[in-house]
């Protein structure tokens, strides 16, 4: 079996997607919420993009991800896919957009596909959620599925510690991911698992397992990108690699520049017309 660092697939689906697992291609995924960062990412060659509802903590400043509403993710969803050329765009249902009300749930997803031209969208939750997941895929609308942590159910967990350590919460999770893969999902997101209960997923599913604090025995991984580029400072999960320091970067930059200003050592006549 061949591993390949990075695929040479000139644009991502949901087909590719399958062949990389298939074949041991390791998917690499992170979270984007504008046109710039995006850009940025898929030239560098990510598989992945998730709009994530975590634009409502990282963009917006909420404490959870609950407040984001559909058109703010349908908003951020648009700037990304506009930046674009060969990464797989899959977007957030946020909360309140599907988990009571199939057609509502229908709605919400065609809403996101036809407004944003993404490629798929995801939704937290199992066995709860079968109903929303059949009307959407109905539609032919990919679906990625997302188990484990679920963020969306932050009140009811009450804690963002790792799931499924117990035996019944573990069955569930393997009888929810079995589930998923039945109704027809592409993916599933595994969020803060015991690394052997990811990897027992993903060697008993065909469908791609990502990944995130997961450990290291599933089809690919995630992360919220201004976490793993060190923009977000106080984010300190042990599962999480920075892969920058763009805080500091950027903090001395605009200090540099706020001294040359106050300085006037800028702009110099050679900046000026």
């Amino acid at each position: 079996m061949s591993v390949q660092k990075k695929s040479d697939v000139k644009i991502i689906t949901t087909h590719q997607l399958q062949n990389m697992k298939e074949r041991g291609e390791k998917i690499s995924m992170l979270t984007a919420y504008d046109f710039s960062m995006a850009t940025i990412l898929d030239a560098a060659g990510i598989d992945v993009l998730l709009v994530g509802d975590s634009a409502s903590n990282v963009m917006a400043g909420h404490e959870t991800t609950l407040p984001i509403t559909l058109d703010q993710m349908i908003y951020h969803a648009q700037s990304v896919v506009r930046g674009v050329k060969r990464a797989f765009v899959v977007v957030d249902m946020p909360f309140g957009s599907y988990q009571g009300n199939s057609s509502e749930a229908l709605r919400s997803a065609i809403r996101i596909m036809k407004e944003s031209g993404a490629h798929g969208i995801k939704l937290e939750g199992g066995a709860e959620i079968k109903e929303s997941i059949t009307r959407i895929l109905s539609a032919g609308v990919p679906v990625m599925g997302h188990l484990g942590l679920t963020p969306q159910s932050i009140y009811k967990f009450g804690t963002y510690t790792v799931r499924a350590k117990e035996e019944a919460e573990a069955q569930k999770l393997i009888e929810d991911a079995q589930l998923l893969q039945e109704l027809g999902c592409f993916s599933i997101v595994l969020e803060k698992i015991p690394a052997a209960l990811a990897k027992r997923v993903a060697e008993s599913l065909e469908i791609p397992i990502i990944g995130i604090g997961a450990g290291p025995h599933v089809d690919g991984q995630v992360l919220v990108v201004h976490d793993m580029l060190g923009i977000n400072k106080e984010f300190k999960p042990r599962f999480l690699r920075r892969y920058a320091d763009l805080h500091t970067i950027m903090t001395d930059a605009v200090q540099n520049y706020v001294k040359d200003v106050k300085s006037r050592d800028f702009p110099t006549d050679k900046e000026a017309y």
